[in-house]
């Protein structure tokens, strides 16, 4: 667990508990959330630049990987590939992607992978070996020794590698922490192993490729972006995404970029008139407006993942999105505007989306009206979709629950207003499960009813929306402070995890007293933005707030673990990667063989 002493812990008010009391002294307890836990800790990590023959660019590094698999695809390429067929797929690539040829040996990489990825996934996890470097490991303080099998991992949880090994070991993988070892070729030729998975750097890579070429074994490789084996790092969601590749899952070569476009496409103002019906009257004209305004639309397009996930493992063919199901997701993003709209004059936020707010522009008796309206609609679009009616009561209960829910979140927020004081982690935490987890739960339940699931998803969801939801809030407050959101709870001095988590670790004395006085909003926060910004650095506040972050992001997909539908399971574990992606496995190596092999013995009989 995340250490009490780093976050702060001890309730100001009871963060369990949901419901009023009546005069009896008894809980009104219509919803009742269990006691909030922190998730396991999970390593702070650092980012760096790529080496010059790799993309520095994640937006790059994507795009290569896009055009791979589209050239592949056009040209039925069969692996495995001659050093003559990938030097021409590569340069076709390399045009379609318009890159520099200083990465043609990165995105060589790319193709193979993009030739042997169909292969892998038929491959059974029990067949497969992952092979992973040293240098990914938190080398001055890990704790495991090497043998002639490569390092013995402790678990400890001190870097990436722990995660790595033990979901992939999970999976029915056999894993091997080393680089080169003479191991591998054996269980090549025993027949145990039939593909393997790779984490490298790019020039091991080339030196590998004959070899995988002459013995013809599917390997899918993710290059390290740096090889000088000190703080080396690899892009984290495309190790998970091939680690659990399976045919199993019929939706594993959906493109999630071309998806979140086609569910961006539904909220333009043609396609919302053809939803929700002609504009007639001025209210519905202004709703509509606001449905089309810029959002990242997240939460419709997570009610399409999971339906797509569900209906996708009924056949081989890519399951279609009927017309009625875009109600429905209308219907989630109707709920959504509707809050924001309410939480914007709650707040007092004059900006949404670098535009005005709804009630800035038309004033807020119309604005509250819109958000009524908005709420009206997302009901009434359930209401007429072409499902079973025991599921449409169902997808109400839910959107009227998590409607609840999010009110009172809302609620505790607001009241503390009245009273401003110094919040505890704990509960600036409890917060975020109530006012922004509750979205993505009816954005993902309702995609499940829509798309007939079990029980056993209804109950991962709920638990995996919860860690999502704590997780994006956190890193929106992070967004806050860079600058990067339209709106700002820090400066604002609303509850924030970052003003919590610097209140329990500021110093007595100055440092207290002036954390102190933003939580009760006794002080101006522009005149102490440099005197904080010096506080939250030196007690590394931020990098504390990541920390937190990456811990409930590995949380949900841990909570994926019991879902037995390969698919859903499959499809949400990428989409982490999507709203996450910019994380990285990071490692800190110095690879001096000679030193290794010394300390090695000494670390062995010390075990």
């Amino acid at each position: 667990m995340i250490r009490h002493n780093d976050i702060d812990t001890s309730p100001q008010m009871p963060a369990q508990e949901v419901g009023q009391v009546d005069e009896a002294g008894q809980a009104a307890r219509s919803v009742a959330l269990p006691l909030l836990t922190l998730p396991p800790r999970v390593p702070q990590q650092v980012e760096r630049d790529s080496q010059s023959n790799i993309p520095n660019d994640r937006d790059v590094r994507d795009r290569l990987k896009r055009c791979a698999a589209e050239v592949i695809e056009a040209d039925g390429v069969m692996p495995p590939l001659s050093l003559d067929e990938m030097q021409t797929l590569m340069k076709k690539v390399r045009e379609l992607a318009d890159v520099d040829a200083v990465y043609d040996d990165y995105t060589s990489v790319l193709v193979s992978n993009a030739a042997w990825r169909e292969t892998l996934a038929r491959t059974p996890y029990d067949r497969r070996l992952l092979l992973v470097p040293k240098c990914l490991r938190a080398e001055d303080i890990c704790p495991a020794p090497f043998d002639e099998f490569g390092l013995l991992c402790k678990e400890c949880g001190l870097c990436s590698l722990h995660d790595l090994t033990v979901e992939a070991e999970r999976l029915g993988y056999a894993v091997l922490v080393a680089e080169g070892s003479a191991i591998v070729r054996k269980m090549i030729e025993s027949g145990k192993v039939e593909a393997i998975v790779g984490v490298s750097c790019l020039n091991v890579l080339e030196k590998c490729f004959p070899h995988l070429e002459a013995t013809a074994v599917p390997g899918v490789a993710i290059p390290l972006l740096q090889d000088d084996c000190v703080n080396t790092s690899v892009d984290l969601d495309w190790v998970w995404d091939v680690i659990h590749l399976t045919s199993d899952d019929h939706t594993y070569r959906m493109d999630l970029n071309e998806l979140k476009g086609r569910v961006q496409s539904w909220f333009g103002a043609e396609s919302l008139s053809q939803i929700m019906g002609e504009a007639a009257d001025e209210t519905t004209k202004i709703a509509q407006r606001g449905l089309a305004r810029a959002g990242k639309r997240w939460r419709p397009y997570l009610t399409t993942c999971v339906y797509l996930a569900l209906t996708g493992d009924q056949g081989e063919d890519e399951p279609i999105i009927p017309e009625d199901f875009k109600k429905l997701a209308v219907a989630v993003e109707c709920f959504h505007k509707a809050s924001l709209i309410h939480d914007d004059i709650e707040d007092d936020d004059d900006e949404r989306y670098g535009e005005k707010a709804l009630h800035v522009e038309y004033g807020m008796p119309v604005a509250l009206n819109v958000g009524d309206f908005l709420l009206g609609e997302g009901y009434r679009l359930i209401g007429e979709l072409d499902v079973a009616a025991e599921v449409k009561v169902e997808m109400l209960r839910v959107a009227a629950h998590g409607h609840l829910t999010l009110s009172r979140g809302q609620g505790a927020e607001l009241c503390w207003t009245r009273d401003p004081k110094p919040m505890s982690s704990l509960e600036v935490l409890d917060i975020f499960r109530q006012k922004t987890a509750p979205a993505f739960e009816v954005a993902l339940q309702l995609g499940a009813y829509y798309g007939g699931s079990d029980d056993n998803t209804h109950e991962v969801l709920q638990a995996y929306s919860e860690s999502l939801g704590i997780a994006y809030q956190i890193r929106d407050d992070l967004e806050d402070y860079n600058g990067e959101s339209d709106s700002n709870d820090l400066e604002d001095l609303r509850p924030s995890i970052i003003l919590s988590i610097a209140h329990k670790r500021a110093a007595l004395g100055q440092e207290k007293d002036l954390l102190t006085k933003l939580w009760e909003r006794r002080c101006d926060y522009d005149k102490v933005r440099q005197e904080l910004g010096t506080i939250l650095e030196n007690a590394g506040v931020i990098e504390k707030a990541g920390e937190l972050q990456e811990a409930y992001t590995e949380q949900a997909i841990r909570s994926l673990s019991t879902l037995t539908n390969a698919t859903l399971k499959g499809l949400l574990r990428r989409v982490i990667g999507k709203m996450f992606g910019d994380n990285l496995i990071e490692g800190y190596c110095s690879e001096f063989e000679a030193r290794n092999a010394a300390s090695s013995q000494a670390r062995t009989e010390t075990a």
